[in-house]
């Protein structure tokens, strides 16, 4: 077996958007490896067999990824392959070109173009289709003009590059750049007369959940000044062309609705005693109202960190008159189903992550981590999963990959997991530098699935060790609920695990210690060496520094900031101030090592700014990187050479100090 390297990682195989054809017989997904020559991600659709489970390439231009189904034999995808189209854009005009191919063979075809950016779209009924496309209400839609008055349109639209006016919050979003007077808006599109029908206002931005029978259910928030976080339910009625309004933007965070059997199950939070990070629970209408179903105190998405994933795919699926889905329940994901009586039953069993699925005739097919192997299609029949693919076989077979040990702790009368990937040929009688690695969130959890960087590490003979502590999610509301209290009882969770790691392997030597982490991580990771000097240095990533600024900055900061601290710059700022990190940087002696992203509109790069300046002004041993065109999903979803890069930089800070 081979020691994993840092840049093995570019040999993996990513696995996306599993969906079933509408008679279940074949599924079709999507495919992405990384080109580091060109810096960038290959992706093109697959076919499975259900009944032979061959699997086979369908696509082969290396920029398809999105999909949906026409029918039993058709697939349509987005695909922009006219060279003369490309230059329209360029200069300004919004298209999107959908082609279509049958899965039996022969060439994709272009199938329809719509004059603006599709998000998101469904067919609704032959030829119609719901979609979702991005309203600018500043901007200017340039394939309307002609002539003079298109020439006078690209210079204004050229003119307008160097500006962007703010009025409203937030102004930006992560991985979407500035998004002000900018709505995901909803269209009814007609293939055969090309009519485009808007059906939500200017200032909604619209998810649509649900598709049946002409029907579809849609979420909408809409504001012209500050987006709140209660949200209305609507349904359109392709019949009558009626948009009714179910559930008002009252009350709840709707997550979701679904049409399952003949009802209307919603997944809502009011949050009323846990906040914003509130769990949902489902509901079904009833008179306007929301009549709770069943009471769900998990999260209801795949929370369990890994950085081997590219792509997302389907949360919930529908069928039998039951609703399906993924939910995190402490250290994995689970498919569940919940029936119109409320019973909720977990459908698999097995330890790891479920990424997306889909319901086939015989059971359950999902792309899922399961034990140490990176992503693969597997079956659920008879309670028994079967690995369907082999996509990633060669890195189990080839490369040293350590399992990762568990644990569980007592603190404050509370038990937290823990895990210890030990260093490639491990001996017992030899002394070992160690790694404490912080997951994001917080409401994120660790599980034992494969992650790139903490195998690379432990096969370059550190300890690695990683948990789940308050804060964190699989655990309910009351065990993730840590407003007002970032920087205690989960600080006190991560020291006292330390603490345990060290006795429980007295192989870790206590003086070459380092600690990293990302988004919450980094925010932990920047509180804890303005607290301790137990560790010989740190990598802070994506981080938090100050609760202040970050209210005012970040995408999410004037709700989330608030939220999570029970403060605002105007109310009790004193605790926004006593739980940033960066009011304890005067007391930091570790030298530390931030990672942050230009683009990156969560954790802006002023919070690690400020962290680096307090540090170096200080005179402690400080260092920056920053990467040019990436984002908060640097780590996860950043492009291959960047992502190499990070990874180059965080090794060698460790190394520096700790070998």
């Amino acid at each position: 077996m081979e020691n994993l390297k840092l840049n093995d990682f570019l040999d993996y195989t990513f696995l996306s958007g599993l969906e079933l054809s509408p008679d279940k017989n074949n599924g079709a997904f999507a495919v992405h490896t990384s080109d580091f020559d060109d810096n960038k991600y290959l992706s093109n659709i697959w076919i499975y067999n259900c009944t032979s489970s061959e699997y086979r390439k369908l696509t082969s231009m290396n920029e398809e990824k999105d999909f949906i189904w026409l029918d039993n034999n058709t697939i349509l995808f987005p695909s922009l392959r006219d060279e003369k189209l490309k230059k329209r854009i360029k200069e300004g005009e919004h298209w999107t070109v959908f082609y279509a191919i049958d899965i039996n063979g022969g060439e994709a075809y272009e199938y329809m173009r719509i004059p603006m950016k599709v998000n998101n779209i469904k067919k609704i009924a032959e030829e119609k289709f719901l979609l979702t496309a991005t309203y600018d209400h500043y901007g200017i839609n340039l394939h309307s003009y002609k002539g003079e008055e298109k020439t006078k349109a690209i210079d204004l639209i050229k003119e307008n590059k160097d500006y962007e006016i703010l009025d409203e919050i937030p102004f930006w979003s992560n991985g979407e750049g500035f998004i002000n007077k900018k709505r995901n808006r909803l269209y009814l599109f007609d293939k055969g007369t090309k009519d485009i029908v808007p059906i939500s206002n200017q200032f909604e931005n619209i998810s649509v959940t649900s598709v049946k029978d002409g029907k579809a259910l849609y979420v909408s928030s809409n504001y012209t000044n500050k987006m709140e976080l209660t949200t209305a339910l609507f349904m359109y009625d392709l019949y009558n062309s009626e948009a009714l309004c179910l559930i008002e933007d009252l009350e709840y965070n709707i997550e979701f609705a679904e049409f399952v059997g003949n009802e209307i199950v919603v997944a809502a939070s009011a949050m009323d005693k846990y906040g914003l990070n509130q769990n949902f629970n489902f509901y079904k209408i009833k008179d306007g109202e929301l009549v709770l179903l069943s009471k769900h105190d998990y999260g209801l998405y795949n929370s369990v960190g890994s950085d081997c994933r590219y792509g997302g795919g389907a949360l919930r699926r529908v069928s039998d008159n039951c609703l399906y889905f993924i939910s995190t329940e402490n250290k994995s994901s689970f498919i569940k189903k919940l029936s119109l009586d409320g019973n909720t039953e977990k459908l698999t069993e097995d330890k790891g992550s479920v990424d997306c699925f889909d319901i086939c005739n015989e059971g359950i097919i999902f792309i899922g981590l399961r034990g140490t192997k990176l992503q693969e299609i597997y079956t659920l029949k008879d309670n028994t999963e079967t690995q369907k693919t082999k996509f990633n076989e060669k890195i189990i077979e080839t490369k040293n990959i350590i399992k990762a040990e568990t644990f569980t702790f007592n603190n404050d009368g509370v038990t937290i997991d823990g895990f210890i990937l030990k260093p490639v040929n491990y001996d017992q009688n030899e002394s070992y530098p160690g790694i404490l690695d912080i997951h994001g969130g917080p409401k994120t959890v660790y599980g034992e699935v494969f992650f790139h960087e903490m195998q690379y590490w432990a096969n370059e003979g550190y300890f690695v060790f990683f948990c789940n502590p308050r804060g964190s999610d699989g655990r309910g509301d009351e065990f993730a609920d840590i407003r007002g209290k970032y920087g205690t009882i989960d600080y006190d969770d991560l020291m006292k695990f330390t603490d345990n790691v060290l006795e429980k392997y007295p192989q870790i030597d206590s003086s070459r210690i380092g600690v990293t982490g990302g988004s919450y991580g980094g925010f932990m990771t920047n509180w804890i060496i303005g607290h301790t000097d137990r560790f010989k240095c740190a990598a802070s990533q994506r981080s938090i520094s100050n609760w202040i600024s970050k209210f005012g900055t970040t995408d999410i900061g004037y709700y989330f900031n608030a939220d999570q601290n029970l403060s605002t710059p105007w109310e009790n700022v004193e605790k926004m101030w006593f739980h940033s990190p960066l009011k304890y940087a005067n007391q930091a002696v570790t030298p530390t090592l931030f990672i942050h992203s230009e683009e990156d509109y969560r954790c802006w790069l002023a919070e690690g700014l400020q962290m680096f300046t307090a540090l170096k002004y200080h005179g402690v041993d400080a260092r920056l990187c920053m990467f040019r065109g990436e984002n908060h999903e640097l780590s996860r979803s950043g492009r291959p050479r960047h992502r190499v890069r990070r990874l180059e930089e965080i090794t060698q800070w460790f190394e520096k100090y700790l070998k």
